[in-house]
């Protein structure tokens, strides 16, 4: 940034930034005490650097143009002989603030579910008086410890990979399978089923075989072939409209004995089409869940309503089309950073989040 040319009236600067005392010395040393904050917002790592590296801020800010001066008073009949106060500036006009910490959350793409949970919980008083920035992020502590009530689940072992034609059930299948041979370093294999529908199986044989783990079409066994392996079940779509073309599905489950049953929905569906999804899911007996095509979505808060019913067990977020990364594992701490954006616990002076600056933070999950 030495090449920074002499900053403007009225222009707007970006700075990403590591934290927000870091923004705030830049802003002073770089704009001058006449700089005023427009928007924060957490820039996550892209790539397979975001498996590690920390989430960075992105801060604008815009020199305000010196008013204009004052015309002068035109001549009056006798000279004034007492000073005359001069009038204060004029602030800069801010957006309108919420009526309400419930507005703003509603704003932010929070589903009513979700709202009801927090207003249902002994904190909401004190959330709701304490400042916005602040109450953002116990909303998303609160959410967080509501949507983690749940036991520890088992590791995948014998899982079969659910979905409806176009949610991505093969891609997703294949994240796994990349998280499992790189990341964790199993063993185990996979069984392509086909039933009185065609499954293509797209890119995963290739990529089981850039991994290393071989790939066999049913009937072919169905238990792991090493201690603590893994054996995944790539299945035909399923039907969201009638179950009663899910049947042969179903009885293959059974008959086969796979409790591990994963679904993986496209979270840019509908709402009507997801939840149908979802219920045709949880009738084949469902108990893993996956988000996938997230990267289409602008607002993420209606997932809430799946992570907090608590039915199923969350596995991960599809974020991209690769297929060895754009994967979130952490549902809960994404889903709090794209739904609520909390800003630092103790920003420093010069970088308080104003009224329209915790606005933003809160709408940054449209982005």
């Amino acid at each position: 940034m030495s090449d920074l040319p002499s900053p403007l009236p009225g222009t707007c600067y970006k700075f990403v930034v590591r934290a927000a005392d870091e923004a705030a010395a830049l802003i002073r040393e770089r704009l001058g005490p006449e700089a005023r904050v427009l928007s924060v917002r957490t820039v996550p790592a892209t790539g397979l650097g975001r498996l590690w590296a920390a989430p960075r801020l992105e801060v604008i800010a815009r020199i305000d143009a010196p008013s204009a001066p004052a015309e002068p008073p035109p001549p009056a009949a006798a000279p004034v002989r007492e000073p005359i106060a001069e009038t204060p500036p004029a602030f800069p006009a801010r957006t309108a603030r919420p009526k309400s910490l419930a507005a703003l959350l509603r704003r932010s793409g929070l589903s009513e579910l979700a709202l009801g949970r927090l207003q249902a919980a002994p904190g909401w008083e004190e959330l709701q008086a304490a400042p916005l920035h602040r109450a953002l992020v116990g909303a998303g502590l609160q959410l967080r410890r509501e949507a983690e009530r749940r036991e520890e689940p088992a590791p995948l072992k014998r899982a079969a990979f659910l979905g409806a034609p176009g949610a991505g059930r093969t891609t997703a299948l294949c994240k796994w399978l990349g998280a499992e041979a790189f990341r964790r370093g199993r063993l185990g294999h996979v069984v392509t089923v086909e039933f009185d529908r065609p499954n293509p199986p797209g890119p995963l044989p290739v990529f089981c075989e850039a991994l290393g783990v071989p790939v066999a079409h049913f009937p072919a066994a169905t238990r792991p072939a090493v201690a603590g392996g893994f054996v995944y079940f790539d299945l035909p779509g399923i039907s969201a409209r009638d179950p009663a073309e899910n049947a042969a599905l179903a009885d293959f489950l059974d008959r086969e004995q796979i409790e591990q049953r994963v679904l993986v929905l496209n979270a840019a569906y509908d709402h009507a089409t997801l939840r149908g999804a979802y219920a045709a899911g949880r009738a084949l007996g469902a108990t893993h869940l996956v988000f996938t095509h997230l990267d289409e979505v602008p607002q993420w808060g209606r997932l809430w309503d799946y992570l907090i019913d608590g039915a199923l067990e969350p596995l991960f977020f599809g974020t991209g089309p690769s297929l060895t990364g754009d994967c979130e594992e952490d549902v809960f701490d994404a889903l709090v950073r794209r739904t609520l954006a909390p800003a630092p616990a103790a920003p420093p002076a010069g970088l308080e989040p104003a009224e329209e600056e915790t606005e933003a933070l809160a709408a940054s999950a449209d982005r």
